[in-house]
């Protein structure tokens, strides 16, 4: 093998690695590597072990099939329930239209009320959305948004959160701006829109807001550790997609029974 098929291997890696909000850092601790040799892997200049191989498809959620094959395609699309989903090599994750618009106008909420904090950048936003979509799943025992959130070092992590971002941005209902918090970069999102108001209920807008009040004050580290104490984290593996049943057996101060 050439090193151009290293490349194109690790280029496969680093894209679906990104689609999934891993770090390189994320990806060297559960390979139990460092973080310089992901690099080097996804820059084609090492090569993967089998059992690298497999434990990175097992992570990335494809085959070692398909990762190993440099012309099946990389990135992870996110698709709309009533899409045909055409049999392929492409991971894709079904994004039903009431959730992705229910997804959007929480999004747009929490950022006219508490976008314009200095603490709220984007990982405060990600879990700030779990435990909207938690606390609602606990309480009432229905969805609220229904993302899917992932478990990774720095907490839970909606997987469909940068596609469906991206998208309100080349629809003009958001804006991202670059900026720091301290010392610390910090990715920002401004809404450009209200929120559509007739899109959520009372007891949506009721629980929403409680979260705010409870969590908008937390920066990035603060509201990390204090997901990585709730329940449903704390129960699943590293890269698991968290399970919503998890919250009927949280304890006090999480539960909101």
């Amino acid at each position: 093998m050439d090193k151009t098929y290293y490349q194109a291997i690790g280029e496969k890696i680093k894209t679906i690695r990104e689609s999934i909000n891993l770090t390189q850092e994320d990806l060297a601790q559960r390979l139990k590597l460092t973080r310089p040799a992901i690099s080097n892997i996804e820059q084609g200049e090492r090569k993967l072990t089998a059992e690298e191989t497999f434990e990175i498809s097992k992570i990335l959620n494809i085959s070692p099939a398909i990762l190993l094959n440099p012309e099946s395609k990389a990135e992870i699309d996110f698709v709309l329930e009533e899409e045909t989903q055409e049999p392929g090599e492409t991971t894709r994750i079904s994004v039903p239209q009431k959730n992705l618009q229910k997804f959007k106008e929480v999004l747009l909420y929490i950022l006219g009320e508490v976008g314009s904090k200095p603490n709220i950048g984007e990982t405060v936003l990600y879990k700030l959305l779990y435990f909207i979509d938690f606390n609602y799943y606990e309480k009432y025992e229905e969805q609220l948004i229904g993302a899917t959130y992932q478990k990774n070092h720095h907490g839970p992590t909606p997987v469909e959160f940068i596609k469906i971002v991206d998208r309100m941005i080349k629809d003009g209902e958001l804006t991202a701006v670059r900026s720091k918090y301290f010392q610390y970069p910090q990715r920002k999102y401004l809404p450009i829109r209200d929120a559509d108001l007739s899109k959520l209920s009372g007891s949506e807008l009721e629980l929403i807001n409680e979260v705010l009040d409870h969590l908008s004050d937390m920066n990035a580290s603060q509201i990390s550790d204090y997901s990585h104490e709730d329940v449903p984290w704390m129960v699943s593996e590293e890269g698991e997609i968290i399970d919503y049943e998890a919250v009927f057996y949280r304890t006090a101060p999480y539960s909101v029974r």
